[in-house]
């Protein structure tokens, strides 16, 4: 499929964009918000939310013709904003919330994150503590999130709280959107080994939420906690094909010994394996153009994550001494320790072979105990 593929509505919106718009003179948020009214955002979202109403397979014609063209990226400014929250907004919100949000957090005028994980509850996810009880108009929210991603520059956030405690703990949960600013969130920076912070524990203490800050119906937050995980992995699997830790991995090689024919048939096997990646992701991003790809993502992110592992390592190797430098700023012994997380956000690569086991292989589900059984009876730790 080429550019000449393009539905002749999308053909039109694009060349508009470009000639009212060029990029190379265009101040990027600026773009960003003209391609969002263009319907060029998501051009298989419903007009008004980014889109035009056109095929998936569109979006990512789009996507190929803007880069051409010198289009300015988004995605690294508001990654979670993008590759999760959006398409769960659209998927899940009501017309207001998706006129207020989408076109902000598009233009990167709001950057988002996510606050699902806790202490108690990261790969149980459905076992989370955190409390929001109705008063009045008003949800008042008490509990704490952690590895909250971006927290300390979001100015929004995706919340998953208990709101029903006599209810079966995934039946139990709602979704809320969070404006981060509120009194009573306390955001605290946790320090990686790669010496950043990009990751953070957030408490919630007595935080009121207006009755429309509710994302889907009560009781229903894991249905919308599932379209924001699935678009997730889908995210994370794409980034880290597109980030080519190979390429960084074939340079040194070239510029080493190349007639090791042991080193080379590494170089190649990993090779391969890349591109059997960026094949897998690309699968998964174009079955996930609906807003809610399913359990598939999960293949692309598990695969990706464990062969960033083993061509990072590999980059170590040829870097010989070098590789125990390490200084300010990007570098390849920085991208080694950060791959690291690569396996765990996201969901770990434990938790994603038993999604793939169990959704997609159809094999037996672990034994939780009766499915019935009321979140307040379950022992925690």
């Amino acid at each position: 499929m080429t550019t000449t593929d393009l539905d002749p509505l999308v053909a039109k919106h694009l060349e508009r964009l470009l000639e009212e718009h060029p990029p190379a003179t265009t101040d990027p948020s600026s773009f960003w918000g003209a391609r969002f009214d263009a319907g060029l955002a998501w051009v298989h979202y419903p007009e008004g939310s980014g889109g035009l109403g056109a095929e998936p397979d569109q979006h990512a014609l789009v996507t190929a013709r803007l880069a051409e063209a010198g289009a300015p990226s988004n995605f690294a400014l508001n990654p979670i904003g993008l590759g999760m929250v959006g398409p769960t907004i659209a998927h899940h919100g009501t017309p207001e919330q998706r006129q207020r949000y989408l076109r902000r957090l598009y233009a990167c005028e709001d950057i988002w994150c996510q606050m699902f994980s806790e202490p108690g509850a990261g790969s149980d996810l459905a076992g989370l503590a955190t409390r929001a009880e109705r008063d009045g108009d008003e949800w008042v929210v008490n509990g704490q999130k952690v590895w909250t991603s971006l927290g300390h520059k979001a100015a929004h956030g995706l919340l998953l709280a208990r709101t029903d405690v006599d209810a079966p703990k995934n039946r139990g949960i709602t979704a809320f959107l969070v404006d981060m600013t509120l009194p009573g969130v306390d955001i605290r920076p946790l320090r990686q080994m790669t010496g950043d912070a990009e990751f953070n524990e957030v408490y919630l203490t007595d935080v009121r939420l207006p009755a429309d800050a509710q994302l889907g119906p009560e009781g229903k937050g894991w249905q919308v906690a599932t379209t924001t995980l699935m678009n997730e992995r889908v995210s994370i699997g794409s980034s880290l094909a597109a980030s080519g830790p190979m390429v960084r991995a074939l340079d040194l090689f070239r510029d080493g010994d190349r007639h090791d024919p042991v080193l080379r048939d590494h170089v190649v096997r990993l090779w391969i394996e890349s591109e059997v990646g960026r094949m897998v992701t690309l699968r998964a991003a174009e079955l996930g153009q609906t807003g809610d790809p399913g359990p598939v993502g999960s293949i692309g992110k598990l695969f990706t994550a464990e062969h960033a592992l083993r061509a990072h390592e590999l980059t170590m190797d040829l870097l010989g001494p070098a590789a125990m430098l390490y200084g300010e700023g990007p570098s390849p012994q920085r991208s080694f320790l950060r791959s690291r997380a690569n396996t765990i956000e996201g969901g770990t690569s434990e938790v994603m072979r038993n999604i793939l086991g169990e959704r997609v292989l159809g094999l037996p589900r672990d034994d939780h105990g009766p499915k019935d059984r009321p979140w307040k009876d379950i022992p925690r730790s």
